[in-house]
């Protein structure tokens, strides 16, 4: 099962598979991953607890299920729109493909390094996980020629697309993080979408992130890029900007997170993004 080891920003894919896995035991659960537990397996559930910040509440961070969630309705809202080719950058272990009702038709590409990918489907097939739609794994690294894995794969770029960038971008340098959202962007017939999640600057600075981000140092998966004018990074990179917002703002709380969390008027605060767009 998944004979190849993931490193690096690879094996942090199981730290959130294994938050996804503990949002869907809750109750009250933002959403239901039948897989996640077994994508992040014992080794998830470990580095879930060791990158857990002093701060957090015994839940964790409230985002990554407020993440999760707020892609899945975005997600939503494009395909009731119309789209029905999709793709994941970075898909990591992400399993809408298998989770989510996707219309009659629909075609959704997975982009992300070759051994995320293969463990993923090596797992999931001993779960007999059967896709919700015409799923194809496009096994490249974000940092090489993507766009002709993607053509090869079946993409069209005639068609509009609803693209998806989950906890990825910051864990690029910011001219690779750039050059994926503008690539992207080229590829776009009018009518496509994207939603991505960023970061803000302030998680650098803030001292109680210091010892979280050593550990993701260490762990050989740094965050490099963040950005205090979102809508601008997606803007510059040839999109329409339609939505910025943060965990707690409306659209965006879901219950779990209060605006005053983050006051907007406070800077140096470690902000996380939701952004989406069109071309």
């Amino acid at each position: 099962m998944g004979e190849d080891k993931m490193n690096g920003v690879g094996e942090t894919a199981r730290w959130t598979a294994a938050a996804r896995a503990r949002e869907s035991a809750r109750p009250d659960r933002l959403f239901d991953d039948p897989y996640a537990s077994l994508l992040a397996g014992p080794e998830g559930a470990e580095l879930l607890r060791h990158f857990h910040t002093s701060r957090a509440s015994d839940e964790g961070n409230p985002f990554l299920p407020i993440r999760t969630r707020w892609f899945d309705d975005t997600i939503g809202k494009g395909l009731a729109a119309g789209l029905v080719q999709v793709v994941g950058l970075g898909a990591g272990l992400d399993t809408r493909a298998y989770r989510l009702a996707w219309p009659v038709g629909t075609t959704v590409y997975e982009v992300d390094q070759p051994t995320v990918l293969s463990y993923k489907l090596a797992v999931l097939d001993t779960a007999d996980a059967v896709p919700q739609c015409d799923l194809r794994t496009v096994p490249v690294d974000l940092g090489d020629d993507w766009d002709a894995a993607l053509a090869a794969a079946g993409h069209d770029p005639q068609v509009p697309t609803l693209w998806f960038t989950e906890g990825v971008l910051f864990y690029l340098p910011e001219k690779l993080a750039g050059d994926v959202v503008r690539r992207a962007a080229k590829l776009s017939a009018p009518g496509s979408r994207l939603c991505v999640d960023l970061i803000g600057t302030g998680i650098y600075r803030f001292p109680y992130m210091k010892s979280f981000l050593r550990k993701l140092e260490d762990a050989s998966s740094p965050w490099r890029f963040g950005t205090d004018d979102p809508g601008s990074f997606l803007s510059d990179n040839g999109w329409t900007v339609d939505v910025v917002t943060e965990p707690g703002r409306p659209g965006a709380e879901y219950g779990r997170w209060s605006s005053a969390a983050n006051p907007a008027n406070l800077p140096d605060l470690p902000r996380s993004y939701l952004v989406a767009g069109h071309v």
